[in-house]
């Protein structure tokens, strides 16, 4: 996936919105992204055109990854036009709507994936997260690649983990308590 990504000219701080439920194919994509230095926005599958287009413009968002959805695809479809940083729609679970590149058939064809010379660094962004809004309009959230390291305390601590436990979280991942 990593390998495909580049191919399409995704790289290096580039953002990308996942919009794939709780589907293999979000984890899949969060590595491929982290790999190449591009960052995942996960967004869940219940925003509206208005809620994708705030999101589009606040972020700069190059590409969405999603599922194959009427509701999902209609949405995105609505807010397209007011988009004007989205340059690909790529459909990551089989069927593919007008205009969307297929996920599967690109990762079948990618070439294999060759690290890059230019790896990550701690205070480089990894993922963007848009709070709910409760108390007033959305605000971006940026996390950098120790993020992930404040979820070992959640684990051990909240969690009661183990290295020999299984956790599955069950939210959306559209929401930060999946990751």
């Amino acid at each position: 996936m990593a390998s495909w990504f580049l191919s399409l000219g995704v790289t290096k701080g580039d953002k990308v919105m996942l919009i794939l439920k709780r589907r293999a194919e979000f984890w899949f994509a969060v590595v491929a992204l982290h790999k190449i230095g591009a960052i995942a926005i996960p967004a869940t599958h219940l925003l509206t055109a208005k809620d994708i287009v705030y999101r589009c413009n606040a972020a700069g968002i190059r590409m969405i990854v999603t599922l194959n959805e009427p509701a999902i695809v209609q949405q995105i479809g609505a807010a397209l036009p007011e988009c004007p940083t989205v340059e690909m729609l790529v459909s990551a679970d089989g069927g593919t709507p007008e205009g969307y590149l297929n996920l599967r058939e690109g990762m079948k064809n990618a070439a294999s994936f060759v690290r890059l010379q230019e790896v990550n660094r701690n205070e480089d962004i990894s993922i963007m997260y848009f709070t709910s809004g409760t108390t007033g309009q959305l605000k971006m959230v940026a996390h950098d690649f120790t993020y992930p390291l404040g979820h070992i305390i959640t684990a051990a601590y909240w969690h009661n983990l183990h290295p020999d436990s299984l956790h599955l979280t069950i939210a959306d991942t559209g929401w930060t308590k999946s990751v």
